[in-house]
């Protein structure tokens, strides 16, 4: 437990079940402690390893930190962005407020309103920025490029998998579900794959509920096309790393995104991405000159598969842009960079 006498930033988590928005709170605090921010959580479904405060510890929020005119605040979601505005605006206790945006829809008026009362307004992606109506600072997620690293012996990687160490592997990360496309990327692999016999292709991820039966409507397709035991689903790991170091070629096929890390992920693994024009892919792969994969419409099939087809028949284009990739990681999108970036909204926020 934090004492909140040293806390100068609040990050709450209003909501128990894991989300992208709680995994990014995960990754980020602990990176943004060890670059000097004076940063604690507050709410549930979080590690006990992370500082946090109680709820009664925002009684000392009339006070301010020793050097600081007030606190910060950082919310993003709606149910974050209430409270802070009551014990601001209200209570009248020396608060600042940061909400991070990751939409890429027209906000309703209720989040039109508590957004405006913001003191300062992060967006995760141009896109997300061209649908607030505010002032506005653009900082892109960022990774781990420690954990996401390329294998040091590939053919060992796959067979660390269990992989057929001379097969090249196409891979489809996340949820499967039709948001995610799934079934695009099990189609053009059902396409691809009988005229490619160096191929396979692997999903890896976990069907939940309702999407149960999509994920054994497309077993079935699979197992109808005779390609068993060359589309795998794996299910959900939590060493998604060594599959990524398994992989030649990753595609991102989604329908809808709000920004999605798997591309980056893939990059900083020094594999070529093909990504649909959703969440911030078109952001974060290159292409053309330095290209580090392409870009396709989403829920487009055809595109998919000639994309592929480019990728898959050209080990020459596949390594330059894997290299690509990889130093395009390492340099723009570490996740030192995004705490950085982050707080240095902060600090000013917080000057006198």
């Amino acid at each position: 437990m934090a004492d909140i006498r040293n806390v100068e930033v609040i990050a709450p988590n209003f909501k128990r079940r894991l989300s992208g928005v709680t995994s990014t709170i995960i990754q980020l605090i602990p990176i943004q402690r060890a670059l000097g921010e004076k940063i604690a959580v507050l709410g549930p479904g979080l590690p006990d390893t992370l500082p946090s405060i109680r709820f009664r510890d925002l009684l000392r929020l009339w006070s301010a930190p020793d050097g600081r005119p007030c606190r910060v605040w950082h919310a993003r979601r709606n149910v974050e962005m209430l409270p802070a505005i009551v014990l601001r605006d209200l209570l009248g206790m020396k608060l600042r407020i940061v909400f991070t945006s990751a939409s890429q829809r027209r906000h309703t008026g209720w989040s039109k309103f508590l957004i405006s009362r913001m003191d300062a307004v992060i967006a995760t992606s141009g896109k997300t920025a061209a649908y607030l109506q505010v002032p506005n600072t653009v900082i892109l997620h960022g990774i781990d490029t420690k954990r996401f690293q390329p294998p040091v012996d590939t053919a060992a990687a796959k067979a660390a998998l269990g992989l057929d160490p001379n097969q090249k592997y196409v891979g489809c990360f996340g949820r499967v579900r039709k948001q995610k496309g799934t079934d695009l990327f099990v189609d053009s692999m059902i396409g691809l794959l009988p005229c490619r016999p160096g191929w396979s292709a692997i999903v890896a991820g976990r069907a939940t509920g309702p999407h149960v039966a999509f994920e054994n409507e497309l077993k079935e397709r699979v197992a109808k096309a005779g390609l068993t035991d060359r589309i795998r689903f794996v299910g959900e790991h939590t060493n998604i790393p060594d599959w990524y170091r398994g992989l030649d070629l990753f595609i991102a096929p989604q329908r809808w995104e709000g920004f999605g890390l798997t591309p980056l992920e893939a990059m900083a693994t020094g594999v070529p991405v093909i990504a649909t024009d959703v969440g911030a892919f078109s952001e974060l792969v290159v292409v053309g000159e330095q290209e580090t994969g392409a870009v396709i419409a989403a829920n487009d099939l055809q595109a998919m598969v000639e994309a592929t087809a480019g990728f898959m028949d050209d080990d020459h284009r596949r390594t330059l842009a894997g290299a690509n990739g990889l130093g395009l990681t390492r340099a723009s999108f570490a996740i030192e960079g995004e705490a950085r970036a982050i707080n240095a909204v902060y600090e000013r926020l917080m000057r006198p």
